[in-house]
């Protein structure tokens, strides 16, 4: 399987952040912000929201007198007899935050030896699950996690996928020819969250971003009744920007 690469916000965000905690790690009794400026050679701009982000997700702690020094979150998740832990804990916690503050239920989603697996969910009784009617397996044409990840794909990976899953009707919505399927999937930018109105599930509309780590085809994404319709391109706006944490969990 070959993958598609393209630059996304996120992604950006996640390569500047690994930059820094990599100084930060590197200077363990701590590293100032302008000695960090000097050496990542980012504009303040840039590095005070990063840092912000990094000091709230638990990557980098600040001393009394100012430096920063690698916090309990990046300790644990350099471990390698803890890792595997401390990033599931990690991405429930980011998950759960991400469902509150969007105000709907937040899924990641991977592709995994040729199939879409949703490897975490969070979810609540004002955030509901999507109802799984149709595996997501056989429907990546009509999820906008499936989507999602089969733009990562090249086009002969996106091919390959849909060759082996018939593109079903689910509803009235549905994509069904794979040429307009793919030319779609050929003319998504990497920086805009794909689509799901109703395509996967009457009565629900979804939207998702990538956060491809490495090798790895990764997806977050989150879901909405239809009569909260109205919010789905805010939501899918605040996800975007909610993915970098998640991808530097990833990528860590």
């Amino acid at each position: 399987m070959a993958l598609k690469h393209k630059a996304s916000a996120p992604h950006d965000s996640v390569q500047s952040a690994l930059r820094v905690l990599e100084i930060v790690a590197r200077h363990g009794s701590g590293v100032t912000t302008a000695e960090l400026a000097r050496e990542t050679r980012l504009p303040t701009g840039r590095l005070g929201p990063l840092l912000r982000m990094l000091r709230r997700e638990g990557y980098v702690e600040q001393t009394a007198d100012g430096a920063h020094v690698p916090g309990q979150c990046l300790s644990r998740l350099t471990s390698a007899a803890h890792h595997d832990e401390a990033l599931r804990d990690k991405l429930r916690r980011t998950l759960a935050g991400l469902r509150d503050s969007i105000g709907a239920a937040v899924y990641i989603s991977r592709y995994v030896d040729g199939e879409v697996r949703v490897t975490d969910v969070a979810a609540g009784p004002r955030t509901p699950a999507v109802n799984e009617w149709v595996d997501f397996r056989s429907s990546a044409h009509a999820s906008a996690v499936g989507k999602s990840l089969l733009t990562q794909l090249d086009v002969n990976g996106r091919r390959d996928h849909l060759s082996r899953h018939k593109m079903a009707r689910l509803t009235s919505r549905t994509i069904t020819n794979e040429r307009v399927l793919l030319n779609r999937l050929a003319a998504q930018p990497a920086t805009v969250p794909v689509l799901d109105l109703q395509e996967y599930a009457v009565g629900t509309v979804c939207a998702a971003v990538p956060i491809t780590a490495g090798s790895s085809v990764g997806c977050l994404a989150l879901s909405l009744p239809v009569e909260h319709a109205h919010r789905l391109r805010e939501a899918a706006d605040t996800l975007n920007r909610g993915a970098a944490p998640v991808l530097l969990s990833l990528a860590i």
